[in-house]
């Protein structure tokens, strides 16, 4: 199902998906070029690292978004064939995750171009990977429901992650807070970010992002599960 998504989402294109991972490519060109002048920073290190935190907010903050859109984008199937509800959530997943491979074949191609040592470590995004798409999953179920019986939801979400895309450290780093700089550190996006980008940078991951990232997965799953049990029966009602 996902993959018929990207397959419809891009019918008729000659490139499909990789018009994606092609305008993805353009920001990263275009914001590191100017960022690394603004942050009187190292192109050659800067550019990796922004890169990376590009690639891994798309998938998040698309998670996020699409999550929204779960049931209400699934309506006409919900309402004509018997089928678990967290299979869309799945599908939002998936389809997500798909794009994301496309998306990551840019970043051997910096870190290359950058002279990045690529090493073992690199072996580490794969658990912190699956970890985010554990999380997208209860996102969907959360946000997914909330938003069949709150029609406010999605634009309220969508409008929100664009403020967290400024307050995140992904163009910018947390260091740049000065004495504040823990504050960042504590942020679950940048928890989330840096568990991916850390292992390809060779870096070290913050000292909390771990700690964050589990225990907003597991208080997040108990949640979202929570109330998906409690009101499921009623989503077909509310779409």
């Amino acid at each position: 199902m996902a993959m018929q998504d990207i397959r419809l989402r891009y019918r008729g294109s000659i490139i499909g998906p990789f018009w994606l991972t092609l305008s993805t490519a353009i920001m990263i060109g275009a914001m590191g070029f100017i960022y690394a002048r603004l942050f009187h920073t190292d192109i050659s290190e800067y550019l990796p690292y922004l890169a990376l935190g590009l690639v891994t907010w798309q998938f998040i903050s698309a998670l996020i978004t699409d999550g929204c859109q779960a049931f209400l984008a699934a309506q006409t199937v919900i309402l004509q064939a018997p089928m678990p509800f967290s299979v869309h959530v799945f599908r939002v997943v998936a389809r997500n995750f798909i794009i994301l491979l496309h998306n990551l074949a840019l970043v051997p191609i910096i870190l290359l171009v950058e002279s990045v040592p690529i090493g073992w470590n690199v072996l580490l995004a794969l658990p912190a990977l699956l970890v985010l798409a554990i999380d997208g999953t209860f996102v969907g179920l959360l946000f997914g429901m909330l938003s069949t019986r709150f029609r406010d939801v999605p634009p309220i979400v969508a409008n929100f992650v664009q403020v967290l895309f400024f307050v995140t450290p992904i163009f910018w780093a947390p260091s740049a807070l000065g004495p504040y700089k823990t504050l960042a550190e504590l942020n679950p996006l940048f928890a989330a970010i840096d568990v991916v980008r850390a292992p390809f940078l060779g870096l070290a991951t913050a000292p909390y992002s771990w700690a964050i990232l589990l225990a907003t997965t597991l208080i997040g799953g108990l949640i979202s599960f929570a109330l998906f049990a409690r009101f499921r029966s009623r989503i077909a009602y509310w779409i």
